[in-house]
């Protein structure tokens, strides 16, 4: 039986390259696992030799100490890979067939699911609806910054690309597609972005680099993205984007105004979520800042998508109501203009079919918008590290040494 080297969360702060079990059509007991899914069986399901799996923000978040994520969870919800062995319920899914797995875990048979609201099945999570690879109390299914991985329902889940080669010529585009390119659309979508439209990204990690380059692909007039890091915000002018630097100029109103000659937008994306931090010369965390700030920001009857990850439980907060994830939004304000609110995870599988056509075009350029960089599995260490630092990289971990031009 093959290895199946996994990164792994030890301690806040710390992850490790550890030798896991090789998958099986069956989720086993083991860190993080709900004791409703032990055992559960998968002959609806796949193994994957893993092509590529990338380092995520939110994985950042559970690597911090800010959720309660247990030691021992392998990490990794963003997979591609190749398909070596089938469960004998798969029918569509082919061994050698080079798949894009999207993030959220869905059945395909609930109600959600027929609905295509996919980020929140009901039959993938015993604790409550949705679910997601290696991550802290989403089920327990095993996280795929490995070598191997099971993915379960693999008719309903899997996009299938349609050649093999010209896939991996395109890899380091299409590996976005489990994640933060569907989630990054999302946000534009939710946002209400449209031809000519003004927007506000708040935030520019890759899930703001990539609703960015969103908005641009739905046709906005401009695009502005704020963010406290300066080469964060190099990265989202190399494709384009008017950027605000909030810690220089904290009154962001007045940003938007010199570059748009009136203070708001027509809608604002919000891609950093709970670990948001004061502008300005601040450095404390302010959990709501984000929110706050794009309702004050969108005119009127606009839209406010919010990709961002919010949690229920966060034990590093700085204050008691933090914690339980309750923070003090001017919810007032957003009633008073009308707004729009669109929260959750992304229903991935309503956006990755499109958004690959939009890929194997050309017309869609994600790798270089977030500036996509291939590691080894063994430097997924340091590329965590790297990336806590503020880095202005999209880490492509390359298990197998298959990505051509390293």
């Amino acid at each position: 039986m093959a290895g199946n080297n996994a990164v792994v969360f030890t301690k806040p702060g710390e992850v490790e390259v550890q030798d896991i079990s090789f998958p099986e059509l069956v989720l086993r007991d083991g860190p993080g696992v709900n004791p409703l899914n032990v055992g559960r069986k998968c002959n609806h399901g796949v193994i994957l030799k893993v092509i590529t799996t990338n380092i995520c923000g939110s994985d950042q978040h559970m690597v911090r100490g800010r959720t309660t994520a247990p030691s021992g969870l392998v990490l990794g919800h963003e997979i591609t890979g190749e398909v070596i062995e089938v469960g004998n319920d798969v029918e569509f899914i082919k061994k050698g067939d080079l798949v894009s797995v999207p993030f959220n875990i869905a059945c395909g048979r609930c109600t959600s699911c027929k609905q295509q609201n996919t980020h929140i099945c009901e039959n993938v999570n015993p604790e409550r609806p949705g679910s997601a690879y290696g991550y802290v109390d989403m089920g327990g299914w095993v996280g795929g910054q490995s070598e191997y991985v099971m993915v379960p329902y693999a008719d309903f889940q899997l996009l299938k690309f349609p050649d093999k080669d010209q896939a991996m010529e395109k890899i380091l585009d299409l590996t976005m597609l489990s994640d933060i390119f569907p989630t990054g659309y999302h946000g534009a979508v939710s946002a209400g972005v449209r031809l000519g439209a003004t927007v506000y990204v708040a935030g520019a990690g890759p899930v703001g680099l990539a609703a960015a380059h969103s908005a641009q692909l739905l046709g906005a007039s401009v695009v502005i993205v704020g963010d406290l890091n300066n080469d964060r915000l190099a990265q989202a002018r190399s494709f384009g984007c008017e950027t605000v630097n909030l810690r220089e100029h904290p009154n962001l109103a007045e940003q938007i105004e010199q570059i748009l000659k009136v203070p708001e937008v027509d809608c604002a994306i919000d891609c950093v979520g709970f670990e948001a931090h004061g502008h300005g010369d601040s450095k404390e965390e302010a959990p709501a800042i984000v929110l706050n700030s794009i309702m004050e920001v969108t005119k009127a009857g606009g839209r406010l998508g919010i990709p961002g990850l919010y949690v229920t439980g966060d034990p590093g907060a700085a204050d008691n109501d933090a914690k339980h994830g309750t923070l003090k939004v001017r919810l007032g304000l957003g009633w008073a203009k009308a707004h729009t609110f669109v929260t959750g995870q992304t229903p991935v599988m309503k956006y990755h079919r499109d958004l690959m056509m939009a890929i194997l075009s050309g017309k869609a350029q994600i790798a270089k918008a977030v500036n996509a960089t291939i590691i080894s599995l063994e430097e997924a260490p340091k590329g965590y590290q790297q990336f806590d630092s503020g880095v202005s990289k999209k880490f492509v971990i390359d298990p197998h040494n298959m990505v051509k031009n390293r």
